[in-house]
């Protein structure tokens, strides 16, 4: 049987929850939303429409292992401390917030990125 494919919007309206339900995340972007503390992006949703989801280096293969997934290539660069979400697991929220939580706590260890300066 085949798997129901899901739309771009439900995949967004399961993200939007799933930062809605952490109590210091904010979703930004238009085209592309994301999250980021510090000037660290945490989690973003691709326009190939899946979750990445930054994670510490020490529970990356954990989390590889246990959903049957892979590190996120982007322009044909795998980008090392992200996994991707399967569209299983965003569905549920309450399990997927454990990991949220988690790259949120990551970043929140990392040293702010300095900002540019506005010219007057």
């Amino acid at each position: 049987m085949a798997e129901t494919q899901i739309s771009r919007a439900e995949l967004l309206a399961y993200y939007d929850q799933l930062v809605a339900v952490h109590p210091h995340a904010v979703l930004k972007g238009d085209t592309m939303p994301y999250t980021s503390l510090n000037g660290h992006m945490y989690s973003y949703f691709t326009k190939d429409n899946f979750l990445a989801l930054r994670l510490p280096e020490a529970e990356i293969e954990k989390f590889l292992a246990q959903y049957q997934t892979t590190l996120v290539q982007q322009y044909g660069i795998i980008q090392k401390q992200y996994v991707s979400v399967p569209g299983g697991l965003l569905q549920k929220t309450d399990e997927l917030l454990y990991w949220f939580a988690m790259s949120y706590a990551y970043v929140s260890t990392l040293k702010p990125k300095l900002t540019a300066k506005k010219k007057d």
